[in-house]
C-alpha cells in the first residue's frame, strides 16, 4: 500500500489539490449567493383579506434591509384611455381655503391636531423595514379615487355607461438601503365585471422586480421628472373622451 502511494504520489497530490480547489469554489459560490441575497431588494404587491376588487392592496418588504418607499403610482387602463395617479399620500378631506365660519376656533384646533400628527398618518412615503408590510387601502378605493379625479361616475363598483375598466397596475419606486440608485416593483391586475361583481386577478404569479441597471436608470429619470413637475396625476382618458364627443357636437 505504501509502495503504491509512493509510486502515485504526484497523481494523489494533483487529486487532493483539485478536490481542495473544488471545495473552495463551492464555498466561494455559497458566500457569493449569500451576499447577493443580502443585497437583492424584494418587494411584493398582493391582495389581502379578499380576492375581489374590495381586497386590500398590501405591500411587503422581503428584502434583507429597509426600503424607503418614495412613490406609489397607480395606472388604470380603461376602454377610453389610461389614468395615472400618484397615490403615495392619503386624500385630504380639507382645504386651506375652507371657510372657517362660526366654528373658527374649533376648526383651527382640528387642523392643529392634523398638522401635529405623525407623518405616517398622512403619507405612505417612508422606510419600510425588512419583513414589514403596509396596505394602501382597497383596490376599489384606489379605482374610485382615480375615477373621481377624472369625473367618471362610479355606481356599485362599476362606471356608468359603456365605459369598462380593464387593468389596474401598481408601481413602487424606492431606495434600497445605502444604495443611490432607485429600485422598483410592479404588478398588474386584470379587472373583469360579470354584472354581479368585479373580479381582480393578478396577471402574473409574482411581482415584477425592476432592479437591473437599465431599469434603475429609467426609474431615476422618472423620479426626476416627478420632482420637477410636481407630478400628481396624468391621463389620456380625457383627450380620448373629447375626441369621441366631437362628432356628436357637430351634428
Amino acid at each position: 500500500m505504501l509502495d503504491w502511494i509512493s509510486q502515485h504520489q504526484k497523481l494523489l497530490s494533483l487529486i487532493i489539490n483539485l478536490g481542495t480547489l473544488l471545495i473552495w469554489l463551492v464555498y466561494a459560490q455559497l458566500l457569493y449567493l449569500g451576499f447577493r441575497r443580502q443585497r437583492r431588494p424584494r418587494l411584493i404587491i398582493n391582495r389581502g383579506k379578499k380576492k375581489d376588487i374590495n381586497a386590500l392592496c398590501i405591500i411587503s418588504n422581503m428584502s434583507a434591509e429597509s426600503v424607503f418607499i418614495e412613490y406609489i403610482i397607480a395606472t388604470l387602463d380603461t376602454s377610453r384611455g389610461q389614468i395615472v395617479m400618484d397615490v403615495t399620500d392619503f386624500e385630504q378631506q380639507y382645504s386651506d381655503d375652507d371657510d372657517l365660519g362660526s366654528n373658527e376656533e374649533e376648526n383651527r384646533k382640528s387642523r392643529r391636531v392634523l398638522n401635529d400628527s405623525s407623518v405616517r398618518e398622512n403619507t405612505r412615503q417612508g422606510p419600510l423595514g425588512s419583513g414589514d408590510f403596509l396596505h394602501i387601502g382597497t383596490f376599489n378605493d384606489l379605482i374610485a379615487r382615480m375615477a373621481r379625479d377624472e369625473g367618471i361616475e362610479i355606481e356599485h363598483h362599476r362606471p356608468k355607461g359603456d365605459l369598462t375598466l380593464d387593468r389596474l397596475t401598481i408601481r413602487l419606486v424606492g431606495i434600497y438601503g445605502p444604495e443611490d440608485m432607485p429600485i422598483g416593483a410592479e404588478r398588474s391586475f386584470t379587472l373583469s365585471d360579470n354584472g354581479v361583481y368585479c373580479s381582480l386577478v393578478p396577471e402574473s404569479w409574482d411581482t415584477k422586480r425592476m432592479a437591473s441597471m437599465r431599469q434603475r436608470r429609467e426609474l431615476r429619470k422618472q423620479i426626476q421628472r416627478f420632482n420637477s413637475t410636481n407630478f400628481s396625476a396624468s391621463s389620456s382618458f380625457q383627450a380620448q373622451q373629447q375626441d369621441e364627443e366631437k362628432p356628436s357636437d357637430t351634428q
